[in-house]
């Protein structure tokens, strides 16, 4: 009698219909749409030492509305920076005790907006006001990397909240390059977008206090190395005169390589609806077996297997699955991007993020 009921679910389980699935499908991939997550600066106020009780205070500028985090190498904790303006996030982390922060120690970001993540590795220490001395590429120059030119492309007809700084810098390549304009809190981060060719850009905010002759200085590290220019040119467009051309190739934004395809399986939620359907399609076959109190049984058992088959075959409809591309960026962070259908590409692809598009490099 039992197994004519085990049967009778499993052919129940192959009636009911895939509900559910268009809604949930739909909002799984909303984010997708969105505009690529960037980190456009990340800075700390450094500490002299690392004692106890002292405070390392974190800002990063980047793509608005979401959710910023710094893990510290040596730190027993991390720390979580609050949006005080958008795309401003901002965040103190208290040295404890157990804590072995040293000049070395690396300091994270990692931006999230929706399903997208972009990080940021500080590039300057946390203890002192020096740079750390960290052997690599900057040893082939013997006598450090320089700077050829230092400028802002396209400048804007006025100052205010909203418009874009793009800053160029050209230099020795294979380094780390920011910029940091008076008035403005933290730094603004360079990519190299060529080869010693660095680039960045730095949105207005309601809180910065600049004005067109505001001193610009650009900075670029190679290895244990580094240098700097000042800008030697306004902020804004000359009156009456249209900015002027760019003089450099159409900006790269956010040049990499593939580092990973991941297929994502998300489960699905039954619900009532699922388990009713499943509970009445059990108690009819269990109503077709045995008599008097053994049909009883067989429609109770009926009507809970039907529930929990029907409870799972929601749960499987409304199971969804997409593919997240991970990106590694030339600056050392990384861009995430999902697509709803295996994507076109290969690990180990040279590729330009450009909102939610990737496009390969050849």
């Amino acid at each position: 009698m039992y197994k004519r009921i085990v049967l009778g679910l499993f052919a129940l389980a192959a009636l009911l219909p895939l509900p559910f699935v268009t809604s949930q499908a739909q909002a799984q991939y909303a984010a997708s749409r969105a505009e690529a997550t960037r980190i456009d600066g990340f800075d700390v106020r450094p500490v002299r030492q690392a004692v106890a009780g002292r405070e390392l205070d974190f800002t990063l500028y980047g793509s608005p509305g979401g959710t910023a985090a710094v893990r510290i190498n040596g730190a027993t904790a991390g720390v979580v920076l609050v949006e005080t303006e958008a795309g401003v996030y901002e965040g103190t982390y208290t040295i404890r005790q157990r804590d072995r922060i040293t000049a070395e120690s690396k300091a994270t970001a990692n931006l999230r907006v929706g399903n997208q993540v972009a990080s940021a590795i500080l590039d300057e220490p946390l203890i002192g006001r020096a740079y750390a001395r960290r052997a690599g590429a900057g040893q082939r120059y013997a006598r450090g990397p320089t700077i050829d030119r230092f400028d802002v492309v396209d400048p804007p007809a006025s100052l205010v909240a909203g418009e874009d700084l793009n800053l160029v810098l050209s230099g020795s390549p294979g380094g780390a390059a920011s910029a940091t304009i008076v008035g403005v809190k933290g730094k603004i981060l360079l990519n190299e977008v060529r080869e010693g060719v660095y680039e960045g850009s730095h949105i207005i905010k309601r809180r910065d206090r600049i004005s067109a002759n505001s001193t610009v200085t650009g900075l670029l590290r190679v290895g244990e190395r580094e240098t700097s220019a000042v800008l030697g040119q306004s902020l804004l467009a000359a009156a009456g005169q249209a900015p002027r051309a760019r003089q450099t190739a159409r900006r790269c934004l956010n040049c990499g390589v593939i580092e990973a395809i991941n297929l994502v399986e998300v489960k699905g939620e039954g619900s009532y609806l699922g388990k009713i359907a499943g509970g009445l399609a059990g108690i009819v076959i269990g109503n077709q077996i045995g008599e008097g109190n053994t049909k009883t049984v067989a429609q109770v058992a009926g009507a809970a297997g039907g529930a929990y088959v029907g409870n799972e075959i929601e749960k499987r409809a409304k199971t969804t699955k997409h593919y997240e591309v991970v990106v590694r960026l030339e600056n050392g962070g990384t861009q995430t991007i999902t697509y709803a259908a295996q994507p076109p590409f290969a690990v180990g692809s040279k590729v330009k993020v450009d909102g939610n598009v990737l496009t390969v490099i050849q």
